[in-house]
């Protein structure tokens, strides 16, 4: 596939994403089911490019992230009698867990960076100051934050792409844990950022395993 091809492939995915968070930031009921069809469109440059994605866990790992991303997307939406945060927490564990099985076995370049240990300090920090606020998800929470910690810091082992999107991935993340936990601490206009954040992150993930994928053809 050529590189244009690959960018139309993005596009809808592109355009989405900047569709839902301005239905955010004006406070549209239509920000909810946009918010659904993202994952989907990012799945398509990865279900064009699945023929020259080698081996072919790299594509399994990259779906099985989408999938449980929006499953953790929908979490109140597909389950509406089950509790929506630890459901969510668990689904969006998995995709976590997806990618850095991805990243450490598959999209690996280097040794991790010394200056990954900042996402061990973040941890720390993320369970000093959001712990006191979680009450009886402390410790689903502390366990959440450590794999959140992982994907960011072996995604420094990646192609830059896919490292800046781990650390987009962790600001959403890290917005996100203000705003359900110490809801007072942040303006209202945290809650686009918690989007946008995340689909750039999920965006430049995905762009940075294809365009991994396609040097190591080249190679």
């Amino acid at each position: 596939m050529t590189l244009r091809a690959l960018a139309w492939a993005f596009a809808p995915y592109i355009i989405l994403s900047a569709v839902h968070v301005i239905l955010l930031a004006v406070d549209s009921p239509l920000a909810g089911p946009t918010k659904l069809g993202l994952m989907p469109l990012l799945a398509i440059p990865v279900l064009v490019s699945a023929r020259r994605l080698k081996p072919r866990s790299v594509t399994v790992l990259l779906l099985v992230a989408l999938l449980f991303s929006w499953l953790g997307d929908g979490a109140g939406a597909f389950f509406p009698v089950l509790p929506e945060l630890p459901l969510m927490l668990g689904f969006f564990g998995v995709a976590h867990v997806a990618y850095i099985v991805l990243f450490a076995r598959h999209l690996s370049r280097r040794r991790m960076p010394w200056w990954a240990l900042i996402y061990v300090l973040w941890w720390i920090a993320m369970v000093i100051v959001i712990g006191p606020h979680s009450g009886d998800l402390l410790v689903a929470v502390a366990i959440y934050g450590l794999v959140l910690a992982g994907t960011a810091a072996f995604s420094t082992r990646c192609h830059p792409l896919v490292a800046v999107g781990g650390a987009f991935f962790l600001t959403s993340d890290s917005i996100l844990a203000f705003r359900l936990f110490v809801p007072d601490a942040l303006p209202e206009w945290s809650s686009p950022a918690v989007m946008l954040t995340y689909t750039v992150g999920q965006g430049l993930i995905v762009a940075g395993a294809l365009a991994s994928a396609r040097a190591e053809r080249s190679r």
